[in-house]
């Protein structure tokens, strides 16, 4: 690394017409070429001392070749990669998002209690479905078609019917702590 004051020095020396072996040297040298050398020396340096203290040792994915390398392209490799690592979901176009909450809703539905819940739900659902076919953002077009709400409500209460009664739970028993009454 160059000192300012070193090279406001070797300026005002030239300004007089002052020079020396060293300044003759570095004048036809490239500003800060020094510093860059010296950076990537100490780095590499660096780096090497690392290695012969065993810190590279035993890393993760040691010896395996790196996951993705030599297929196409993508430009979007880091959202796909965050949704795959992180479960997450409602991501993407209406139109894919909508196909799998169709395919879930039956599922979602049986989870609810009441019927006024069902039919919010299933009116929710309807009008994303007629909400996202009025929207022209490109992508892939809805196919999902949206669900007859009386028709849904008796398939939920008949699956609610055929499901099994819970059992009864038991009332708590009484431990007995070892102490005695005396009659």
């Amino acid at each position: 690394m160059t000192d300012p004051r070193e090279s406001a020095a070797r300026y005002r020396a030239r300004q007089r017409g002052e020079t020396d072996a060293e300044d003759d040297a570095v004048e036809g040298a490239v500003p800060g070429a020094a510093a860059a050398v010296d950076t990537a020396a100490f780095v590499e340096s660096a780096i090497q001392i690392a290695i012969r203290r065993g810190d590279f040792d035993d890393l993760p994915g040691a010896g395996k070749p790196l996951e993705g390398l030599g297929t196409h392209h993508d430009p979007d490799w880091w959202i796909r990669r965050k949704i795959e690592t992180e479960n997450l979901s409602g991501l993407g176009p209406p139109a894919l998002t909508l196909r799998v909450e169709d395919r879930e809703l039956d599922t979602r539905l049986d989870a609810l209690g009441r019927e006024d819940d069902v039919r919010e739900a299933l009116e929710d659902f309807n009008r994303r479905v007629i909400e996202a076919r009025r929207q022209l953002l490109g992508g892939p077009p809805v196919v999902t078609a949206t669900r007859d709400v009386e028709a849904e409500v008796a398939a939920w209460a008949e699956r609610r019917a055929a499901r099994p009664a819970p059992a009864p739970e038991e009332p708590p028993r009484r431990r007995c702590l070892g102490i005695r009454r005396r009659p």
